[in-house]
């Protein structure tokens, strides 16, 4: 039976009211025991890469859930996170913060050394992290996810991690490795593991990359991870 995939067009709103679109896999009785995995785009908007590869993978997952229903572990996809910061290529959201420094973990901090790493005004003024904070509360994900480009890694946050990041990096040659190099106070790893003890993955593909070249990087890897296969 094929799965039903629901598409929120208008899950949340930025502050300057541009909707922000979600997917979700439909549960079938069988999936009720497992949590799904929570897979988000465009946290920086100048970083085209992880939308990209956000949005190959949703048209991969659209495919596969019409073939294929019971293949796939359940799944919550948000292709850019950050509308306002994506089309104008900025890292920041529309209000000038960083939102991979402005989520309500214990470690966040005012302190940026930066403007383009401002933390916000206080952790989680954001509505685009309000937002993912009561999606995080609400699912409850066993593992996230969060689609990025810097220097080629794959990073886990939360030891329980280690071999979903192995499995991402399938094929791509990239390090799996525990620390991103810097501290990252507020970031949605933190938040994930500390708040939660959800493990987080931040996935670095090249920057200005070939957009061409970042789904075929990662398509084994996820492929794996997503049909439990090798994770």
């Amino acid at each position: 039976m094929q799965a039903k995939i629901f598409h929120q067009t208008s899950w949340a709103t930025t502050s300057q009211g541009t909707s922000i679109e979600l997917y979700k896999k439909s549960h079938s009785l069988s999936d009720f025991s497992e949590r799904p995995i929570l897979f988000i785009g465009g946290v920086h908007g100048d970083e085209p890469e992880g939308v990209r590869l956000a949005e190959e993978f949703l048209h991969w997952l659209k495919q596969e859930e019409s073939a294929n229903s019971g293949r796939l572990r359940p799944w919550i996809l948000i292709p850019c996170i950050n509308p306002d910061g994506y089309g104008k290529n900025q890292r920041t959201n529309a209000n000038g913060v960083d939102l991979n420094r402005n989520f309500p973990s214990r470690d966040w901090s005012p302190e940026s050394k930066a403007p383009r790493y401002y933390p916000g005004p206080s952790p989680g003024s954001e509505r685009e992290v309000q937002a993912l904070v009561k999606l995080i509360e609400d699912e409850k994900p066993q593992l996230i996810v969060h689609f990025h480009s810097w220097e080629p890694c794959v990073v886990y946050t939360g030891a329980p991690g280690k071999q979903a990041a192995e499995t991402l990096a399938t094929g791509t040659g990239y390090e799996a490795r525990e620390d991103i190099g810097y501290p990252t106070p507020g970031s949605l790893g933190q938040y994930g593991w500390i708040e939660h003890q959800i493990p987080v993955i931040c996935i670095e593909e090249q920057e200005h990359i070939d957009l061409n070249l970042v789904w075929p990087h990662f398509k084994p890897g996820l492929e794996l991870l997503i049909t439990g296969r090798n994770a």
